[in-house]
This record gives C-alpha cells, structure tokens and sequence, in this order.
C-alpha cells in the first residue's frame, strides 16, 4: 500500500506596508525577494501582499513585481519649524482619514493572516502598523536613516522588532524600545553589487575616456537635481581637466548641458558623457566610478557603502526631517565621506573633489572608511529578523 504523500509545507504569509518614495519602497521589495529565495531553499513559498497608496511609487512597484497590493486611506502631515502651524487644515483633514486607513488595514491583515509584517516607512505604514497590533501580529519596523522616521517613530512601541540601518541609531532610539532594535543595515539591490567597469564602458560608448585618469560619477536621482547640475556645469572644464566625467542629469536638463559641453574643447569633450538618466547600466557605471558626486538619500548611501565609492554628498535641503543632512554628516565624521551643506558653489565642489580626484591615497582611505559602514547583507539580515519575529 502506498504511503500517503507528505503535504508540503504551509507558504510563509507576509505583509510589507510602506512607500510614497523608493527610499521605503526598494527596501522592502529587496527584502522580499531575499526571503522569497530563503524559502525556496527549503521547498517552501511566500505569500506576500503589500499594502500601499494608490498615489505612492509602491502602487507601481508592486505590480510590476508580481506582488499582490491594496490600498488604505492615510494622512500626510505637512511639517512645519513652529508647531503652532503644523495644525492647518489640510494636516487636520488628513489626520482624519487615519483611522479610516486602519479600519481598512484591520480588515485586510484579518483576512490575510500574515505571519508577520514588515513596515518600511511612509505614511501608509501608521494605519497598517496600528491595525497590525490590533491584529496580534508581529510588527517588524525597518528604518532607512539615522534617526527614526515619523511613521517609524509613532509604531514604535507596538513594534515586536526594530531592524535599524546604522549602530548610531540605538542611542537614539527611546529607552522603553531600544532592547528590541537590532542593527541590520539597509538593504542594497543585489545586482548593483555585481558591476563591471569594462562593461561601462562598453554600453555608454565613451572611448574619448582617458583611462589613466579617475572616472566621476555625478547623479541628481532620476529626475536630476538642478542644485547639483549648475554646479557642475560651472566647473566642467576644470573637472574634465582631472577627470572622465559620467553625468546623469534628468530628461529636464539634457538640452542646456549639451549647449555647455558643445563649447567645450575636443579633448575634454571626449571625457563628458551626459544623460537624461541610467538604467539597467547602474551596476556597471558605479563599478567605472572612482569617485561619486550625488543626494544623500538612505538607498544612496546604503549602495555607496556597501561598495565603498568615495563620494561628496549635497544633501537635499528640504528632505524630511532634514535627514540627508544628517546621513551626510554621519559618513563625513569618519572620513567616510564629504559633505557639502548650505549654499553650494563651484569653488567649494572643487576644494572637495579636488583632493580625491588627484590623490589615488586619498581614494583608497577614504574608499575603506567607506566600507565600513557598509552592509551588502543587510537583506539577509533583515529576513533572519522577520523570520525570528513571526516564530514569536
């Protein structure tokens, strides 16, 4: 008589809550596709939903990933230096649709039963971490930056476990919470790990590049930043003097860069290579890079570091909470790192680079501070974290 098959084993149940930017999006997608493939070492699936707004870059990346994806009601509150006028009535409006959004969350973690669930930040995440708690489900909490955000920072007490991104996070945590944090680091899309620098330079083309001398990469984000593109148009010509320059600049300011490098002379003209934006090249172009000019977002850093690329940060001014400022510092104390805050000129670009541009010693430190603040397995680290929370 045969023997009754074994039933296979039961899929591990995941909710992932949080976005509006990719600094709370492509965290929580790395993370899941890292305990996807954990899983599918031992034979067994993943059922994962997230749960967004319909408005958020989650909302698009979601679905294209294949992952299931409801929306909840949620408030944004438009912060303000005096508090007195963070009670308007749009945050009061907002603040309003809150516990609409977790009535709705409740309703959807009920029916899903998630083993546990994962909250990267963003707005979305207060009513589907609240709900979570309501629910007896173990709340995971990832934070990107060096101080807690708002989201993360209202979920704290009801979080089952808080993965931070940095060790100078844990002092700032509140006390009640801090024996719950663990320190993971932020994770980092595995293929941009996996670069080669010939390849590079192979796909963009660039064969006016003069390979004895250091390659700059300087990057706004995908819609450029114009703070960084004005600065780096009035030093052109001296940058090209040290370096090959790799400029991605936005679809917005292509046109007007393209007039300043067409008055360039032929030599140095050769060494710039402008573009609107970089795609699956990433990898490739930051492995050619010696050097890297960009933001200081989380997922910035957390891929720079995680390579160890010498880079002079401009923080975005108006960044929540002012927190590129502070990520940019945080690197700049060790030497890992240069930040340039406040008003932004050619000549205090080129006090900063000039230095690494020209002193291979300099690069190499710097490059080795720099890794030391990188975690490339921070994914794995936060499913070991997910996967203890959900065994209780």
């Amino acid at each position: 008589m045969n023997e009754p098959a074994s039933p296979l084993p039961r899929a591990f149940r995941l909710i992932v809550t949080g976005g509006g930017t990719g600094g709370h999006t492509y965290p929580a997608l790395t993370a899941v596709r890292t305990l996807q493939a954990r899983l599918a070492a031992d034979s067994r699936a993943l059922d994962v939903l997230w749960i967004g707004t319909p408005d958020g870059l989650e909302a698009r990346v979601a679905p294209t990933e294949g992952i299931p994806f409801k929306t909840v009601a949620t408030g944004k509150i438009r912060r303000a230096a005096n508090p007195l006028k963070m009670i308007s009535p749009a945050n009061v409006k907002d603040m309003a649709r809150v516990p609409l959004g977790v009535a709705q969350a409740r309703k959807i973690i009920g029916e899903f039963r998630p083993d546990v669930v994962l909250a990267t930040g963003g707005y979305v995440a207060v009513p589907a971490g609240l709900a979570t708690r309501m629910c007896r489900r173990p709340l995971v909490l990832h934070e990107q930056t060096v101080r807690l955000g708002l989201a993360n920072r209202k979920l704290a007490g009801s979080a089952a476990r808080i993965a931070v991104s940095s060790e100078s996070t844990l002092p700032l945590l509140p006390e009640s919470v801090r024996s719950s944090a663990v320190v993971t680091g932020n994770p980092v899309r595995p293929e941009v790990l996996t670069g080669h620098a010939d390849r590079a330079v192979a796909a963009l083309g660039v064969n006016g590049f003069d390979r004895r001398l250091p390659t700059l990469y300087v990057t706004g984000g995908a819609q450029g930043a114009q703070q960084i593109n004005d600065v780096i148009r009035d030093a052109l010509p001296w940058l090209l003097e040290r370096a090959n320059v790799v400029h991605q600049c936005g679809p917005a300011n292509v046109e007007a860069l393209r007039g300043r490098a067409a008055a360039l002379p032929a030599e140095l003209a050769g060494r710039y290579y402008l573009t609107p934006f970089v795609g699956p090249e990433l990898r490739d172009v930051l492995a050619l890079a010696d050097v890297v000019v960009s933001r200081s977002g989380a997922g910035t850093l957390a891929e720079l570091t995680a390579l160890g690329k010498p880079a002079v940060f401009v923080p975005l001014a108006s960044s929540a909470g002012n927190e590129q400022a502070h990520n940019a510092r945080h690197l700049e104390e060790t030497g890992a790192a240069v930040a340039l805050l406040g008003d932004v000129t050619p000549e205090r670009l080129q006090d900063a680079l000039g230095p690494l541009l020209t002193d291979p010693a300099r690069r190499t430190a710097m490059a080795e501070r720099a890794r030391l603040h990188g975690r490339p397995d921070a994914a794995d680290r936060l499913v070991d974290v997910l996967l203890s929370a959900a065994s209780g």
